[in-house]
Order: structure tokens, then sequence, then C-alpha cells
């Protein structure tokens, strides 16, 4: 089984940084579930069947937090004491918002008219500014920890995020 004492990285056997070997990941998730799968333990008793359930679910939770970009940059942070997921704290700069709200906008706009040629070109806008905050948390997390600069970062990662998901969503409605 597995410690539930070790962080998400320690479980997986990575370093803590942004900046991960995905590929180990993966590895180390394959081999974690193989381990702790509740199939593996079915005719086990119920105390161990319990605890193989509380593992998988937490080698889940763990692979769910390194894999997703801002879910491990919240998770970085929070190691270090800083919470950038409190859903209250929504301060952004204006700049950002401004920017934000003009892209609300235009989506808004092409996907009531159906153009999906504008949708396809802010999304691949809105994702190529979500990469490049990665790699400014990247920077940020691992190598200046700058914990307050990358708190914000992480905010408009999830914003740029959830903006993508949006344009997803008017692309598919377009589609239809």
């Amino acid at each position: 089984m597995i410690d539930f004492s070790r962080n998400h990285f320690e479980l997986f056997g990575v370093a803590p940084a942004f900046a991960l070997d995905h590929a180990a990941v993966e590895r180390a998730y394959r081999a974690l579930q193989g381990e702790v799968h509740p199939d593996r333990h079915a005719s086990a008793g119920d105390a161990e069947r319990r605890l193989a359930l509380q593992a998988s679910a937490r080698v889940n939770e763990a692979y769910r937090t390194l894999r997703d970009p801002v879910l491990r940059a919240q998770y970085l942070l929070a190691q270090h004491g800083v919470n950038a997921a409190d859903e209250t704290d929504t301060a952004l700069s204006f700049e950002f918002l401004e920017s934000a709200l003009e892209r609300r906008e235009q989506v808004a706009d092409a996907a009531a008219a159906g153009d999906e040629d504008t949708l396809e070109r802010m999304l691949r806008e809105v994702r190529g500014d979500a990469r490049a905050r990665e790699q400014e948390l990247g920077r940020l997390l691992d190598q200046e920890r700058a914990w307050d600069v990358a708190r914000e970062r992480v905010r408009e990662l999830k914003f740029l995020d959830k903006l993508a998901e949006d344009i997803d969503s008017a692309l598919a409605a377009a589609e239809t």
C-alpha cells in the first residue's frame, strides 16, 4: 500500500516542480494503480479493501493534480503556504481584466454569428497565452520562487483555461 503521509510529488517519485517529466508521472501512475487498484484487493478483508479504495482515490487525486497545470501550480504554492485556490480572491490586473472582457465579448459576438473562423483563431490565441503563462509559471515557481507573482499568474491561467473551454463549447455549438 502507499504511504498516505507523502505529498503528491513524493508519491509519484518526481521532484517538486512545476516543470515535470510527464512520462515519469504516467509511468508512476500506472505502477501505483497496479499496486492499489481495488480490483487487486477484491478478495481481501473489508479493512484492506477500504484501504485499497482510499489509496486508489489518493493516487487518482495526485495524478489529476500533477497533470493539470493550474492544479499543479496551486498545489506547489500551497506547499509553500500560499493559497492560490481561494475562489473569493479574484484580484487580477486591470490590463488582464480589460483584455479578458474584450475577448469574452468577441467570443459572444462570434458565437452569435456562428463565425467558426474567428472562434478558432481566438482559441489558438487563448491557448498560446495559456502556454506562455505556463512557461512563466515554470520560471517563477521552479527558479525564482516568486510565490506572490506566481499566484497571480495561476489565477490568470485558470481564467484562460476557462475561456478556452467556453470557446470550445461555442465552436461545438456552431458546428451543429
